[in-house]
């Protein structure tokens, strides 16, 4: 792989993404106006989030002479469908390594992954909760050989830099800005891309997901020197866990989805929605507040 620019402008990425306001009177009541920030529609292979998370790292891979990633992801892990997309695109090989147990037929997601090329290995669960460790990450590297390693989620300095245009691109468009968080690399990102005076809501969809907190302090810590912008975790609207869905949520989702004809995915965008929703309704947010929802995929 030449130490040269990867070219990512032949992809025809569309940033800024565009900003929507939608007209809901489940928020209207309160005085709340919303908008939805539709990072969704920046690339069909690399929507929001990912694109964001992944440039910077691609361009490190390449400038370190890599032709291999290597990451990390559940069974339904947007990163790694993203990440095998993102090699198929600018010619790098691909591994994801997977928790749990292999599961044939594979699931959309997985198949999508393999599709694109991405080589999948599986880790059972016990080892999956060590997989940063240096026994893990050497055992990978005698199997694979030399790779760059992208965490879960993509989350790293790099990819919090790289969701900084994210805030930036929302500066003086909205008050409040809200985005859901597996990882925290967006919200890391996000908070301190926008402008004094903005503030950013991230919505764990993780159960138990209060201790990304800390994850978001350490990536902003890492990649901006200390924590940056002003955040705030919401941790009580995971619908039961991460990919796990309730009738209450696949209800909210399918009653956005007829109202604005744009249909919030179950495992972030909905939960993030529903408690944006929740908490303009408990008075979270003063009249003529704007609100802007990140639409990450």
């Amino acid at each position: 792989m030449p130490h040269t620019a990867l070219p990512f402008d032949a992809l025809r990425p569309r940033l800024p993404s565009p900003l929507q306001e939608v007209d809901d009177e489940r928020w209207a009541r309160h005085g709340v106006r919303l908008l939805l920030k539709r990072d969704d529609l920046i690339h069909p292979d690399l929507p929001g989030n990912k694109w964001r998370k992944l440039r910077l790292n691609l361009q490190a891979a390449a400038d370190a002479g890599h032709d291999t990633l290597l990451t990390f992801g559940g069974a339904y892990s947007n990163h790694l469908r993203a990440t095998a997309a993102a090699g198929r695109h600018f010619g790098f090989s691909t591994i994801g390594v997977v928790r749990g147990e292999e599961h044939l037929p594979l699931n959309e997601s997985l198949a999508a992954a393999a599709a694109d090329g991405m080589r999948l290995t599986y880790l059972d669960r016990t080892t999956y909760r060590r997989k940063t460790s240096p026994e893990v990450v050497g055992g990978l590297r005698e199997r694979f050989g030399r790779f760059y390693l992208i965490p879960e989620g993509g989350s790293n300095a790099l990819a919090a830099r790289g969701c900084a245009a994210l805030g930036e691109e929302l500066r003086g468009a909205a008050d409040v800005v809200a985005v859901a968080c597996g990882t925290g690399g967006t919200l890391a990102g996000l908070a301190a891309g926008l402008a004094p005076g903005q503030r950013a809501v991230g919505f764990a969809v993780l159960k138990g997901g209060a201790f990304l907190a800390g994850d978001v302090e350490r990536l902003q810590r890492e990649a901006f020197g200390a924590r940056a912008g002003d955040w705030e975790l919401e941790d009580r609207f995971h619908f039961g866990g991460y990919a796990r869905r309730t009738p209450e949520l696949d209800a909210f989702a399918g009653d956005f989805g007829a109202r604005h004809q744009v249909v919030p995915d179950r495992v972030y965008v909905a939960k993030m929605l529903a408690g944006l929703l929740a908490l303009t309704e408990e008075g979270r947010f003063a009249r003529g507040t704007a609100l802007a929802a990140v639409v990450t995929g």
